[in-house]
């Protein structure tokens, strides 16, 4: 059904799973339904075939994107096995136990709605890292890897941080879904590092800002009343990175390339996000039955950007607000730039990791980890006593005393600040009101990696702070660390 000649250039994700340098991407079926009428999926899947036989073989969708995966299972249906289109789809379960029923049942969801036997890229979001279950999650996900009902694991809306934490603790992640633009470059800085380093593939969404990033909007006045969900997102994305005056600049400048070039301006952006070393693939949204652009999204591969070029973006780049943070903190922390804004009341009906109780002798409260130690050896995990919180000692034990991240200081540092935050949270705190930190490391080499992740976390805050070399620490820990909290 696919002419050979229509191919899109293909990039090696993982043994056995090769894309095309361009994926459609059906966040927008949920935006089309929300009125609460379903896309047919014949017709649904009629649009989809449109897109396979220009060339576009490979479909990203989640399992709360409507009925993207549905539409998605009535266009597998036309092809045999081995010669179908690509779906890769995300599991984006509320943080909780994640038992082995519960990813099961999760991973086989996917499953059926696609009518599939294997998923080709599962990819896991996780809203709160406070809560640990998330590497329960994907340790999970991994045996079902193993019973080959997934071909490949990616994430979504990863921080390098967790990423890192989560690769050198043996999961094999090959790709991270992230925000790429040249509004939001983000991915540029510690995410891409750290793709070089360890072999992970980026793939970008976000590439064209909702459709902002086209000639349509260049000289046009700053819209006040937007509609649907793609560009309420990235006009907050416009506004962090310094407003619709610097962006007009940027059209600009993406204009002038794209004459030059005779192509598109969204080309020309499109363009520059595959230019990224980390970058598999850019995923361009797909409206059912509304526009389409295959014929203009394939000429991002008919030109190239001059060093002179991209060296007049960076100058714009420049003078542009970088977005704040690291890639997912638009979900888990302020400025929310989400489709719906604000996302605090969601992350604050997130239910604690931790179990807080009143003490028994004393006016306070007491949090449990869970930890196999705290009752044999009569001590909490945090302890509040008025306004002050103290958190002990506290190392990247998982579980049934299992040491996360083995031999690595710096993921084994944010486990540990994630767990802190949880119980500063569960005794009614929280993580901008540490006052003092104290770490104690095994090996004087880490100190750098470990306070670069200290750093990551406190790097606005400034607590203050002890880092002692301290040798012998119990069991494979290469870190431990200890937080006084005053609640304001």
């Amino acid at each position: 059904m696919t002419n050979a000649n229509s191919r899109l250039p293909q990039n090696q994700l993982a043994s056995g799973l090769s894309i095309p340098s361009i994926v459609c991407g059906l966040w927008q079926v949920a935006d089309i339904e929300r009125s609460g009428t379903p896309i047919d999926p014949q017709r649904g899947g009629d649009a989809l075939q449109f897109y396979v036989n220009a060339g576009f073989t490979a479909f990203d969708m989640a399992d709360h994107y409507g009925t993207a995966e549905l539409i998605t299972a009535n266009l597998l249906r036309r092809y045999s096995k081995g010669q179908r289109p690509l779906a890769f789809t995300k599991w984006c379960p509320e943080p909780g136990p994640m038992t082995a029923e519960a990813v099961r049942a999760g991973v086989q969801e996917r499953l059926d709605r696609l009518g599939v036997t294997c998923v080709d890229l599962l990819q896991f979001h996780w809203w709160s890292f406070e809560h640990p279950a998330w590497l329960d999650a994907l340790h999970e996900i991994k045996k079902l890897k193993d019973e080959g009902l997934v071909c490949a694991i990616g994430v979504t809306n990863f921080d390098a941080a967790h990423l890192a934490l989560a690769l050198a603790d043996g999961i094999p992640i090959v790709s991270n879904q992230v925000s790429f633009s040249v509004v939001d470059r983000r991915a540029r800085g510690e995410l891409s590092v750290l793709c070089a380093r360890s072999g992970v593939k980026l793939l970008a969404y976000g590439t064209l800002n909702g459709g902002f990033l086209s000639e349509k909007w260049l000289g046009k006045p700053e819209p006040r009343h937007i509609s649907d969900w793609s560009k309420s997102k990235y006009k907050r994305f416009i506004d962090a990175a310094g407003g619709w005056a610097i962006y007009q600049e940027l059209l600009g400048k993406l204009d002038l390339i794209a004459q030059a070039h005779e192509v598109s301006l969204s080309n020309v952006a499109s363009r520059w996000v595959l230019d990224q070393p980390a970058v598999a693939a850019i995923i361009i949204g797909a409206r059912i039955g509304e526009n389409d652009h295959h014929d203009d999204n394939r000429q991002v591969f008919k030109f190239t950007l001059a060093p002179q070029e991209h060296s007049a973006l960076e100058d714009i780049f420049a003078r542009m607000i970088p977005i704040p943070g690291d890639c997912g903190d638009e979900y888990r922390k302020p400025p929310f730039l989400t489709a719906s804004g604000d996302l605090s009341h969601h992350l604050n009906a997130i239910p604690s990791a931790y179990a807080a109780q009143a003490m028994k002798h004393r006016s306070g409260t007491r949090v449990s980890s869970g930890s196999q130690w705290e009752p044999i050896a009569g001590y909490s995990r945090a302890v509040r006593v008025r306004d002050h919180i103290h958190v002990s000692g506290t190392t990247a034990t998982h579980g049934n005393n299992r040491c996360v991240a083995p031999g690595d200081a710096a993921a084994q540092t944010t486990y540990i600040l994630d767990k802190i935050a949880a119980s500063i949270s569960a005794a009614g705190g929280k993580i901008e009101d540490v006052v003092r930190t104290r770490v104690y490391l095994r090996h004087e080499k880490d100190c750098e990696a470990v306070s670069r992740s200290h750093g990551r976390v406190f790097g606005t805050i400034m607590p203050a702070n002890t880092l002692i070399v301290a040798g012998g620490l119990i069991g494979d820990h290469e870190v431990e660390i200890e937080a006084e909290a005053i609640v304001t």
